[in-house]
């Protein structure tokens, strides 16, 4: 099963940081950018999370919520946070059944050894809780002020 554009974004039930379940129902009412990366504490990841912490204000100011998920322990999600202060919530997908539904779940290969991963994605959910875009396959350089201009331009 994955995400599909238009309908209601399927509902997550994860753990931030700090422990404390976070559910996608909790934030309607505003919108929010659901971001898949594949692992804390890696320099292409890094990258994305400092980029968009420091459009964080900017997301802020359009009602955006920005929610990063990847497989990572709550305690290495609470490393990243605090090395980079990260002021947006990292949700843990441990058994990767959150990322299975939005369809970012992937067969992946490096240095030719094949593995199951987390593919690079973002969706944009709206105030009602629906989504209206997504962005598979993301390549950093960019991707997060593409997000926040097709954000300005929408609303």
């Amino acid at each position: 099963m994955s995400a599909i554009m238009g309908v209601l974004a399927p509902d997550l039930r994860l753990f931030d940081s700090n422990g404390t379940e976070v559910r996608l129902s909790n934030y309607i009412g505003k919108y929010v950018v659901l971001y898949f990366y594949p692992k804390d504490l890696t320099p292409v990841c890094t990258t994305q999370a400092c980029d968009f912490r420091d459009q964080y204000e900017e997301f802020a100011k359009l009602n955006v919520t920005i929610i990063g998920i990847s497989t990572d322990s709550a305690k290495r999600h609470a490393k990243f946070i605090e090395k980079y202060g990260l002021p947006y919530v990292l949700l843990s997908d441990e058994d990767h059944s959150v990322s299975e539904i939005y369809g970012v779940w992937k067969q992946k290969s490096m240095y030719g050894k094949q593995f199951m991963g987390i593919e690079r994605s973002s969706f944009l959910i709206n105030k009602r809780g629906m989504l209206i875009k997504e962005w598979r396959k993301v390549k950093v350089a960019n991707h997060i002020s593409d997000v926040l201009r097709y954000i300005q331009l929408f609303k």
